[in-house]
């Protein structure tokens, strides 16, 4: 492949209101409804135009939990800034051509670089899909997959800093591998959802092997509990069952994580057996909450997922001793690539985690994580909360989209770009 020159001409973003299967209850009331962010973005990709797509829900109790305003008010905002983003998109990667790559970090830098109410991981939010809209438009102009745009070396000058070696373009071709067909789903298990009605049904359905369970953060021996009372009853129906903890930042310090861990090994040694990796069990702040991860690291992989942000956010994950990353494509497709890859380059444990990416989104993240090699497959829980966002693609799409044999199969993984024209 020659060096790729992409120039951005025209981008457009639509939003669409998609149901959850079932009503979210908070303190502030009850949400049954979220908003899927639908980008579209027009290249002249060495010569040829194309359009690229690209979507993400609006997850504003994820990026932007901590806000006196609604959520109906968070969500207006977060539309006019999908708006903002696609209004300024050539300017914020500053007209001028370049790989697809260099162009999403701009993006990613001018989004960091933004001062507004809106914090750092709603902006990248907003963002990602224009990001992946990019990618998109640039590999059906060139008939490629995104993937294969890192075959030959070119400077890009947002990140070859982070790889002096010989640059971006040479560790992510290092970081990916052949793409996977078929990767492990998981199952979200909720610190109150019922196992008989819940999760046991989900295992006759799908076959689920892998779940991740919601912890309170809070309550060690509640956790513990729950840690063993889950994974008695699935090692029922599921031979060596794989589990993940994540208690949303729910954590302490890092001392409250290497109690949990090392009680759970004192009484429990199969299930501590089975617990594969934690997600950000502490503030996502990680520099005014900053901890020393060694110890916890030497019971199991603790891995940095919201606080993970910018490239600064890398290296300091490094200096506490994280185990590795959290991926997420909602921050962007260019910058989840060059964590991955630097990441790669130390040796450090990688995830593929979700936002209940939808539809187009969810074919984004499997082929992200077919290409790049995870420890856990990926995690897509939109056939689990908001089933009917999916419904274009069944039932062509139903080894993606309906889980069978506790695995997410995509056929076709070189479509063109990312995927929108599965």
């Amino acid at each position: 492949m020659n060096e790729l020159c992409t120039e951005i001409l025209h981008a457009e973003v639509t939003f669409a209101t998609q149901p959850f299967a079932r009503a979210l209850q908070l303190s502030s009331g009850v949400i049954a409804t979220i908003t899927e962010a639908q980008a579209s973005v027009t290249v002249r990709a060495n010569g040829i135009e194309a359009q690229g797509k690209g979507s993400i829900y609006l997850s504003d109790l994820w990026a932007w939990p901590e806000s006196p305003l609604s959520h109906e008010e968070r969500d207006r905002i977060l539309r006019a800034y999908c708006k903002r983003v696609a209004a300024k998109l050539c300017d914020w990667c500053d007209g001028k051509p370049s790989h697809p790559l260099e162009l999403g970090l701009r993006l990613h830098r001018a989004l960091e670089e933004e001062s507004n109410e809106l914090p750092i991981l709603a902006r990248a939010m907003c963002g990602s899909p224009f990001d992946a809209a990019i990618h998109d438009a640039c590999g059906k102009a060139l008939r490629c997959c995104a993937f294969d745009f890192y075959r030959e070396t070119q400077p890009i000058p947002a990140a070859d800093r982070l790889f002096p070696q010989d640059g971006a373009c040479a560790a992510i071709s290092r970081l990916i591998r052949p793409p996977q067909n078929v990767l492990d789903a998981w199952l979200v298990v909720g610190a109150h959802d019922s196992l008989q009605d819940v999760v046991l049904p989900e295992i006759f359905k799908h076959g689920y092997r892998c779940f991740k369970l919601k912890l309170t953060g809070r309550d060690i021996e509640a956790d513990i509990e729950r840690t063993r009372e889950v994974f008695h009853a699935v090692r029922t129906f599921v031979e060596s069952p794989r589990l993940s903890g994540d208690s949303n930042e729910a954590n302490s310090d890092a001392s409250s994580v290497l109690e949990y861990l090392r009680l759970l090994h004192e009484r429990d040694s199969a299930a501590f057996a089975a617990l594969e990796y934690l997600e950000q069990p502490t503030s996502r702040d990680i520099w005014r909450n900053a901890y020393n991860w060694r110890d916890v690291a030497k019971f199991k992989p603790v891995l940095l997922d919201e606080g993970l942000t910018d490239f600064e956010s890398m290296e300091e994950a490094v200096r506490q001793g994280w185990s590795g990353f959290a991926l997420k494509t909602c921050k962007g497709h260019s910058f989840a690539l060059i964590a991955a890859a630097w990441a790669h380059e130390r040796g450090l444990k990688l995830a593929l985690q979700d936002l209940t990416n939808p539809g187009l989104a969810a074919i984004h993240s499997f082929l992200f994580a077919a290409y790049v090699p995870t420890c856990n497959g990926v995690e897509i829980n939109s056939p689990q909360f908001t089933p009917a966002a999916n419904a274009p693609w069944l039932p062509r799409l139903s080894g993606l989209f309906e889980p069978g044999q506790g695995v997410h199969h995509l056929a076709e993984t070189r479509p063109p770009g990312l995927g929108s024209t599965l």
